[in-house]
């Protein structure tokens, strides 16, 4: 059976295609179209599925979109009358806006794909929220927890699933929270009041937390209360999310934290506003952990079940996650690589194939890459049309040359075959570096990312070497995986991990299992060899305001336009005219010696 999932019109627009039940490709419609958070019909990615697979729209036996559009329309007309007269001034943009292509989505798809509208269906959004995390995780039971801003009413749910011996699937979702009481809009407020893009900034948030101390957690208590029976509501006096589009918080909200800060004025972490904006951010987010530990603690009681699978825009914020995983009493949190909107769409289409239309439950592959290969082919013709030398090398050689580069303190964009689903760079589109200096953070952040410099960066560890280097719970390597849980770094390993180390100790790891990426796996084994540490520093190769590049000329496109020294792409390998290769990998190795043997071995 060929289902196609579609998730669009809110943020992060996807496809996705499942075949005979298993995921074949997937991927987001802005890495195509080049608009970051693309929000628009994913007319491309659609099309980049179906050309992928072989298919025409015609072999497809559903369409399946990821939310129910007119049940979201009831929510949007019924919120804006309980409202009036205070949302007389938005309430002809929301109904002009949700009376277009929002409402009529079956029309439109029929329309674009030309099938008949009785092969479109339609799945609840926390739904296909949780078929997204349980259908894709290695587990046969496990409790599910969905959190967002905003579905069609629900903005939280949990319950849980089964994929039972004979092939039959259950997805239970047994209570919910509904707008306008909201984690995802409580935290995506507190963004808008900081001056960072909502939807889009939230993980800015997370980082600033670092810096602040949860001074404010008390003044959060007014906003948010929380219920006997484990729940919580906001205090409506303070939003106004819910009867305008122009701004989420109120004068209330202002007169209770201070003034906002404007999105232009740079945060200076040694001024007093600087510092109450550091504040803000984690109060926020202490009181976010706190409500997730005690939902997802109660669930655990509930269900007694070891595993947690976790969907959502809000299973983005790794510092809950693992907060969630050391303290709700699961042994595992199962979050996916795609655990936002965008995983919706393959969400969707596990769901209808699942529980529509009862087909045999299959593993699905646990990796994240199912967009775009890389042509090395058409990297290589770039660079020789543009003047730049190109090194065409067997698997080995590359390896050791781009060991060779980093060890002596190079940066390097790193393409490998398919893409990555949802928003973190896995190993296939990442920009790596040395993690020893804090210079090169600096670097990364000043010359190549062209971002806030309060911005942290992500290490990559051989499975085998992680917990050497950072304090992983039981279940962290998990939840590691995909790159969706800060840990400590051990405190002997801070300092010639500065790079990557967050300025409280923290870092968002990725721990790498050969199977998954073997050729980055490769990489830091052999930088290993050369240091005496195998860690790599891994950032999403983009820069700030532009997706993760998807194909050979978008990374050479931003190559050329930043301080990247040089760019893999399969087999080929190009360095900017004006560097020399690196020296030997003796010198190397003899050059880190000492600092190895200062840190007492590996």
């Amino acid at each position: 059976m060929k289902i196609l999932g579609i998730s669009a019109h809110y943020h992060d627009s996807a496809a996705a295609l499942v075949v005979d039940g298993l995921p074949v490709c997937a991927v987001q419609e802005e890495r195509l179209s080049r608009r970051k958070n693309d929000a628009s019909f994913p007319a491309g990615a659609i099309d980049w599925c179906l050309e992928h697979a072989g298919l025409d729209p015609g072999d497809l036996d559903a369409v399946v979109f990821y939310e129910r559009s007119m049940l979201k329309f009831d929510r949007i007309l019924t919120c804006a009358l309980r409202a009036f007269p205070r949302s007389w001034r938005s309430f002809p943009t929301a109904i002009k806006n949700t009376l277009g292509e929002k409402v009529w989505v079956r029309g439109i798809i029929s329309s674009h794909l030309g099938v008949p509208r009785q092969k479109v269906f339609f799945a609840d959004h926390h739904a296909s929220h949780a078929a997204g995390a349980f259908l894709t995780a290695p587990t046969r039971r496990a409790a599910i927890l969905t959190a967002d801003g905003v579905g069609e009413w629900a903005t939280l749910t949990a319950g849980q699933g089964t994929r039972r011996a004979d092939g039959a699937t259950e997805i239970e979702l047994l209570r919910e929270i509904r707008f306008p009481h909201s984690l995802g809009l409580l935290y995506s407020t507190f963004t808008a009041y900081l001056g960072f893009a909502v939807n889009e900034d939230e993980y800015k948030v997370m980082g600033l937390a670092a810096y602040g101390r949860p001074t404010m957690v008390d003044r959060i208590g007014k906003l948010l209360r929380r219920t006997p029976d484990g729940a919580f509501v906001l205090a409506p006096e303070y939003f106004e999310f819910q009867t305008t589009a122009s701004r989420s918080y109120s004068s209330k909200f202002v007169d209770l934290f201070g003034p906002a800060r404007d999105p232009y004025d740079p945060i200076d972490l040694e001024s007093a506003e600087g510092r109450r904006f550091a504040d803000c951010a984690a109060s926020v987010q202490r009181v976010l952990e706190d409500v997730l530990v005690d939902i997802a603690r109660a669930l655990h009681h509930e269900t007694q079940l070891p595993d947690l699978c976790f969907g959502g825009g809000v299973a983005l914020n790794g510092v809950a996650n693992a907060r969630v995983l050391a303290e709700s009493g699961f042994e595992r949190v199962l979050v996916p690589p795609a655990p936002g909107d965008a995983g919706c769409a393959l969400g969707a289409a596990l769901y209808a194939d699942r529980i529509y239309f009862r087909n045999p439950d299959r593993d699905c592959p646990d990796h994240p890459f199912w967009g775009p290969a890389v042509s090395a082919g058409d990297l290589a013709r770039a660079a020789r049309e543009d003047g730049q030398p190109v090194d065409e090398l067997d698997e080995a050689a590359l390896v050791e040359r781009v060991a060779d580069e980093l060890a002596a303190g190079r940066i390097v964009g790193w393409m490998e075959g398919a893409c990555e689903f949802g928003p973190r760079a896995l190993g296939h589109r990442s920009i790596l570096a040395a993690p020893h200096a804090r210079e090169t953070r600096d670097r990364l952040n000043r010359d190549i990312k062209f971002r806030e410099e309060f911005r942290p960066f992500a290490p990559v560890v051989p499975i085998a070497a992680a917990d050497r280097y950072f304090d992983l719970p039981p279940g962290g390597a998990r939840l590691a995986r995909f790159m969706s849980g800060v840990f400590p770094v051990r405190p002997e390993w801070r300092s010639r991990l500065a790079a990557i180390t967050h300025v409280d100790g923290s870092a968002r790891v990725q721990v790498l299992e050969r199977e998954m990426a073997p050729r980055l796996y490769a990489l830091a084994e052999a930088y290993g060899r050369r240091t005496g540490i195998p860690v790599l520093l891994n950032t999403s190769f983009n820069v700030a305001g532009e997706p993760i590049v998807t194909r050979a000329l978008e990374g050479y496109s931003t190559f050329r336009r930043c301080g990247i020294d040089l760019l893999v792409a399969g087999s080929t390998l190009v360095m900017k005219r004006t560097l020399a290769p690196a020296a030997a990998s003796k010198e190397n190795v003899a050059w880190w010696s000492e600092s190895v043997a200062e840190s007492g071995g590996v």
